[in-house]
């Protein structure tokens, strides 16, 4: 069974869509959620699932992002993951620290990469006039929101849209289409999915 570590860092909507879909013959298991913001809603989520929690507060690091990292590498070896997804985890990570995870680690991103990476995706969507939008799961890279896409999702962008109500219409894609990439990651299956 592939163990699978979610790093989170609120809600933890896409943590819940994911521990969830991971049950019957699913070839993965939830092993922790681990966020860096004590008290952060999603651990609770996770904990009511029976799901192990950990939390490595950044803040506490200031701007020592490696031994930071150091802490999350000691938080999260106990658990033995195989798989790390990043579900909403609001730190840029390091080379280093992507390097050891290299082919092993996820990300979901609120955008049809490679538009629009980094934050405020729904915004500048609109702003820029796009016709569609939506969210990619890819491998992560020392890059920022880069790396090989293993899935994406779309949806068409409704005339009275605002950031507000694009975020919570490509939030319900992200919850149909992590899932179903991960699941395939775990099987072995790297070729993109697209949904629509």
């Amino acid at each position: 069974m592939t163990r699978v570590g979610i790093l989170i860092s609120g809600s933890g909507s896409n943590m819940e869509a994911l521990v969830d879909s991971m049950t019957g013959d699913h070839p993965a298991r939830a092993c922790v959620v681990l966020s860096n913001v004590p008290g952060a809603g999603g651990l609770a989520r996770a904990a009511a699932r029976g799901v192990a929690i950990e939390t490595v507060d950044h803040r506490a690091f200031g701007r020592d992002r490696a031994a930071f990292e150091t802490a999350l590498d000691a938080a999260l070896a106990p658990h033995a993951p195989d798989i790390l997804c990043l579900a909403g985890f609001m730190r840029v990570l390091t080379a280093d620290f992507v390097s050891r995870w290299a082919g092993r680690m996820l990300n979901i991103h609120p955008s049809l990469l490679p538009k629009y990476r980094g934050l405020d995706t729904h915004a500048r969507a609109l702003a820029a006039g796009e016709a569609e939008h939506g969210c990619t799961v890819h491998a992560v890279t020392p890059a920022l929101d880069d790396g090989p896409i293993l899935g994406q999702a779309r949806l068409r962008i409704a005339p009275d849209d605002t950031p507000a109500t694009l975020a919570a219409r490509v939030q319900l894609l992200e919850h149909r289409l992590y899932p179903l990439v991960l699941r395939r990651f775990a099987e072995g299956e790297t070729d993109p999915v697209m949904l629509d």
